[in-house]
């Protein structure tokens, strides 16, 4: 009689293992779906001021490169100051490429022509 009641504690033990492991699998599939919807929303948040920043392009403005730089920085910005840092850096690439007036001087200087 020991070795059966010794194999149905054992069947117990793995039937609750499987259990735990259903339920931490989905518990994983759970959170990481939210923190997908979490960084989904910053980046629109950043899309969203990169709206608002082009407003301030005129002819000759930043490349898409010099952009989604701008949006990265903005979304990683861990405090005010470093969200602030990153629009005047990008306000900065702005002010440089609206400086150039003929299309030969803006892709001289790194940007591009409307």
């Amino acid at each position: 009689m020991m070795s059966k009641r010794g194999q149905g504690l054992s069947l117990n033990v793995i039937i609750i293992a499987v259990l735990a492991l259903i339920v931490l699998v989905v518990l994983v599939f759970i959170f990481t779906g939210r923190i997908g919807l979490f960084d989904k929303g910053v980046g629109e948040q950043g899309q969203a001021e990169l709206v608002q920043m082009r407003i301030q392009y005129g002819d000759c403005h930043p490349t898409l490169t010099v952009e989604k730089t701008f949006t990265m920085a903005l979304s990683q910005a861990q405090s005010p100051e470093a969200k602030e840092r990153a629009t005047s850096d990008f306000e900065a690439e702005i002010s440089d490429c609206k400086a150039n007036t003929l299309a030969d001087d803006c892709s001289a200087a790194g940007c591009t022509w409307k």
